[in-house]
């Protein structure tokens, strides 16, 4: 099986930071922002193994971008990813009730 060195751009750095940033200061919830980093980095740990497995988005802006999605294991998170030889690159982070389409435009 093939492994992708992963590769998180800043853009999805700062889209993280601000979800983790809202559960500690707005929720006041550490314990919560400690576990959707773990779930965070467990992704991106099956993303590194199966990412060419992962099929093409049925959404067309995605489509048209390249892009790839997979979700957290077990929060209501996602990122965005594209494949490039043998390098994923996260390019964004996005809560499940966020407007993909608005925020990439």
């Amino acid at each position: 099986m093939k492994q992708y060195k992963v590769i998180i751009l800043s853009e999805a750095q700062r889209d993280l930071q601000k979800r983790i940033d809202y559960i500690v200061f707005v929720l006041k919830n550490k314990q919560a922002a400690k576990r959707v980093m773990l779930d965070y980095h467990q992704t991106i740990n099956t993303l590194s193994h199966i990412a060419g497995s992962i099929r093409i988005s049925d959404n067309e802006l995605l489509r048209e971008r390249n892009l790839k999605r997979l979700n957290f294991h077990k929060h209501d998170y996602y990122l965005l990813f594209k494949i490039e030889e043998d390098k994923v690159k996260v390019t964004n982070i996005f809560h499940g009730w966020e407007d993909v389409e608005e925020k990439l435009k």
